[in-house]
């Protein structure tokens, strides 16, 4: 039995959480400030995060549509902590059905490179390079949602 769960943030406490987390895993190492924590999209975007038995938000990830075929996973970040034990496989899924359930046969992201071997293993295909705010290398991925 994991010891986390996975839901939506629901109260102003958990999303503030949520969103801290993010920034803390995301943003905060690269130097970057508490308003690049969240963007215009947030409120027509699907979320979740991995809470740990104290409640502690331990991943997130996120998803939104950027055409009524194409769905995009962004901000997924697993504590250092709790990697390599599922969760982020887990939040992917969850993520991937959600976007299928609401008419998304394609799903793309943008991956650091240090996650590119992650998102190889759950499907996801190398398209281009992709040029993110953060100044990091990253790869746009994609994958088809239809079975």
């Amino acid at each position: 039995m994991p010891n986390y769960s996975i839901k939506s943030p629901e109260s102003n406490e958990e999303w503030e959480s949520y969103l801290l987390f993010r920034w803390e895993v995301l943003r905060k190492p690269l130097g970057m400030s508490k308003e690049s924590l969240a963007d215009s999209i947030e409120d027509k975007s699907f979320h979740l995060m991995g809470i740990d038995e104290k409640e502690n938000v331990i991943a997130s990830g996120r998803v939104h549509f950027n055409s009524e075929n194409e769905a995009q996973i962004r901000y997924m970040a697993v504590d250092s902590e709790f990697k390599r034990r599922g969760i982020g496989s887990e939040i992917v899924d969850r993520l991937e059905k959600y976007a299928t359930s609401k008419g998304a046969g394609i799903m793309v992201l943008n991956a650091r490179e240090e996650a590119i071997r992650f998102y190889s293993s759950l499907g996801y295909k190398e398209v281009c390079p992709y040029h993110s705010d953060t100044g990091i290398p990253h790869k746009t991925m994609k994958k088809s949602l239809l079975i």
